[in-house]
């Protein structure tokens, strides 16, 4: 059984999560965790502490979930870019998930139905100096918010927004006079 663990764990490590993979990576990763038996990790959000009190039967579910958790975490973080890697850091695997879904579902979907143009985009949003920055800025905003100092959505778009080269001047003028309500994740999609 260990064997085809770590050869279930290949899967994962052939080629990191980067734009063009993740429904391919996603479906590797549910493979993987199938094996082992923890894919619940993925799809529950982080169960509520049982306390003091609680039943030695459901303090130990409580640690043996965290465990897998934390362990799932890591497998996910080191199958990932060292941009991803530094964006979900203090994420739990299932906060992992969700965050990447965000970014990447739209782009999956897309795909599904026109191949190059969604490759296209994706090579734009995340191999384009715009794409990296608009990345590396959204990382940005989650350590502010990991140091208690959290923006709502509308200044982080802002924020992002602000720091974009002045060639991009068009299009925060129209962004800003159309009033496009988006996430950040949203906005490197459009950018």
């Amino acid at each position: 059984m260990a064997n085809n663990t770590i050869s279930l764990r290949s899967l994962l490590e052939k080629e990191k999560l980067n734009c063009i993979n993740f429904p391919d990576w996603f479906r590797n990763l549910r493979i993987v965790l199938k094996q082992e038996r923890k894919e619940y990790v993925i799809e529950e959000a982080v169960p509520n502490d049982p306390g003091a009190n609680a039943p030695r039967a459901d303090k130990d579910e409580f640690k043996k979930h965290m465990d897998e958790m934390l362990d799932v975490g890591r497998l996910m973080l080191a199958t990932m870019t060292p941009e991803l890697q530094k964006q979900h850091e203090d994420m739990v695997a299932y906060e992992m998930i969700q965050n990447l879904k965000e970014i990447y579902e739209g782009k999956a979907r897309q795909e599904r139905y026109e191949t190059s143009k969604a490759l296209f985009q994706c090579k734009m949003s995340e191999g384009s100096p715009v794409g990296a920055h608009v990345i590396k800025m959204m990382g940005y905003i989650q350590t502010l918010e990991k140091l208690g100092f959290a923006l709502n959505d509308e200044l982080a778009i802002d924020v992002v927004l602000q720091s974009l080269p002045d060639s991009f001047n068009q299009f925060v003028l129209n962004f800003n006079m159309n009033e496009i309500d988006n996430t950040l994740p949203q906005l490197l999609d459009i950018l």
